[in-house]
Formats: C-alpha cells, sequence, structure tokens
C-alpha cells in the first residue's frame, strides 16, 4: 500500500482487512467517492399489494460500467422469475447500455417516444430507490462482515431475501389480526357473573 501511486491503472489496495474493496465514483459533490462492490437490485415497477419485492440482487466486481451490466442482469432476472420483462426503467448511469433488447429499455428523463403509460411507469420508477435505500440501510449492506468476494455476493443476496422476507412478516401479521377481528365478532360475547 506504501508503495501505491495516485495516477497508477494498476489495481489498488484500499483496505488491508478486506483488499476486494474497489473505489466507485458517485458523481455527487459532496460524497464524490464510495468504496465498496456495486450491487444490482431489480423490482417490479407495477405497484403489487404485498409491496415492492426485490426480484434480483447481484454484486458487480470490478467496477463495471452499469450499462454493461444491464443485458447479463436482466437475463438473469428473467431466468430466475420465469417472467419475461416487457419494459425496463433505468436511471441515467445506464445510457450507452449494450441491452439487445433496446426498444425495451427505457431512461429516466428520456423524452422521445415516451407514452402517457410508459410515463406514469417512470414516475412508479422513483418508488425503487426507497426499496435500494431500505435494503441498503435495514440490511446492512453498509457493512459487510462476510470474507472477499464470494461474502459480497453472499450478502447482496441475504439483504434482498431480508427484506423480502420483511414484507412477507408485514402480510402475516396483517392477515393474523384479520382474523382474530373476525373471530371476534362472530363468537358472542359471554356475560360475566
Amino acid at each position: 500500500m506504501r508503495t501505491q501511486d495516485q495516477h497508477q491503472r494498476s489495481p489498488k489496495v484500499y483496505a488491508l482487512h478486506a483488499p476486494e474493496v474497489e473505489c466507485i465514483g458517485k458523481g455527487k459533490a459532496r460524497a464524490p467517492y464510495e468504496f465498496g462492490c456495486k450491487v444490482s437490485i431489480a423490482t417490479p415497477v407495477t405497484s403489487p399489494k404485498g409491496g415492492q419485492f426485490v426480484l434480483h440482487a447481484k454484486a458487480l466486481h470490478g467496477n463495471p460500467f452499469d450499462g454493461h451490466t444491464l443485458g447479463p442482469v436482466v437475463a438473469d432476472m428473467e431466468k430466475l422469475t420465469g417472467v419475461e420483462a416487457r419494459r425496463i426503467h433505468v436511471d441515467k448511469g445506464y445510457r450507452g447500455h449494450n441491452h439487445p433488447h433496446r426498444l425495451r429499455v427505457w431512461i429516466s428523463g428520456q423524452v422521445r417516444r415516451v407514452t402517457a403509460s410508459i410515463r406514469r411507469e417512470m414516475k412508479r420508477r422513483a418508488a425503487v430507490e426507497p426499496v435500494i435505500g431500505h435494503v441498503k440501510a435495514e440490511h446492512r449492506m453498509d457493512r459487510n462482515y462476510l470474507k472477499g468476494r464470494v461474502g459480497d455476493r453472499i450478502n447482496a443476496v441475504l439483504a434482498a431475501a431480508g427484506y423480502n422476507f420483511g414484507l412477507l412478516l408485514r402480510w402475516l401479521a396483517e392477515l393474523l389480526r384479520a382474523i382474530i377481528r373476525n373471530f371476534a365478532e362472530t363468537v358472542p360475547a359471554q356475560k360475566i357473573a
């Protein structure tokens, strides 16, 4: 680490305890860089009754360009769910993507070829950001205690599974309350002597 140069092109070591850590340029003024690995998260753009479930989560090592990750992530998601994605909504980091079906990809802020139904879906795309924030905050994606690149991959999947499990627990609690409420209404109140 002591012999590293700021301008060297070869991989750098940012942490002795985790040499797999990469520097990710965020493009924000207050926090221009982040250290770790990129994680891709996919959710449905519709508003399902049970909540906004995470359909796919994957750690992406090597700090790849976002647009180059779109094709493999969509293929993995379609294989995992068994449903072909009709339209894909992404943020501006995916400009210049190499997805084979370019006409199905909509970039936020896009004006051409946008109909009213697609505009509604693009507004729903903003609902994905809180899901990403909850997955990161609630399930400790900010600090990974698992070792190496395999640990990063496992942590991404476990964080998404934990988020989905939380939604299922909330739904089961609502179901239990409805059953108890229904049972209390059907059973007549007994007189206390």
